[in-house]
């Protein structure tokens, strides 16, 4: 698993920073918007994830994919009961793999289920997992007709996942799969968090 990597990784296209002003407030958080040259605009958001009007959020879920603490349990409360009781169909999830559900009472149309790497001091496959989770949301973002999806820092919080290299997978993740969709957007819990995204996103430009 050591050699997991994304499609295109080491050899994306250059990218142009470009901070702006939305027209109107973003729904309770700030855009730094990232224009590429393909189709796709990353965006930073600092912000609420389940007020996105996406077509897809990514869920940074546990393994039953029933609800938790933080994001998880944010969008289980956004989405509604029955969001847990679709879930109780999917039959868990693995680390590293990724389910779909629709959106319920949510904004976005679909919730992208995804178990992030609890962090164990780099020896335990962690980078490998992380790269999965994105890769396989992405994927399985593909074969469901989503073009804008939003994701928050998964495995960041209490997985202890350190914010410096899960930003680098990221953002790498999100350049390799930027042709393919028409948004893709990163959502950060603080500003500090977003200007760590804008680092590693001016880097790799």
């Amino acid at each position: 698993m050591a050699g997991v990597t994304f499609p295109g990784e080491g050899a994306g296209p250059t990218l142009r920073c470009i901070p702006c002003r939305l027209v109107g407030p973003a729904p309770r958080g700030e855009m730094f918007i990232i224009r590429g040259y393909y189709r796709a605009m990353i965006e930073i958001f600092t912000g609420d994830i389940t007020t996105l009007e996406v077509d897809a959020i990514v869920n940074a879920a546990n393994s039953s994919l029933l609800g938790g603490g933080g994001v998880d349990g944010a969008i289980h409360r956004a989405a509604g009961p029955l969001l847990k009781q679709f879930c109780q169909t999917l039959d868990g999830c693995r680390t590293g793999e990724a389910k779909i559900s629709p959106g319920f009472e949510l904004p976005a149309r679909r919730v992208i289920h995804t178990v992030g790497p609890v962090w164990e001091g780099s020896g335990h496959y962690e980078a490998a997992l992380l790269k999965a989770c994105y890769r396989n949301s992405f994927e399985i973002a593909l074969h469901n007709d989503v073009h804008s999806i939003a994701f928050p820092a998964i495995s960041t919080g209490v997985y202890g996942y350190p914010k410096q290299p899960a930003a680098e997978i990221a953002i790498l993740g999100m350049l390799a799969y930027q042709d393919r969709f028409d948004r893709i957007i990163a959502c950060c819990f603080s500003a500090t968090d977003a200007g760590l995204y804008r680092q590693v996103l001016a880097e790799q430009g």
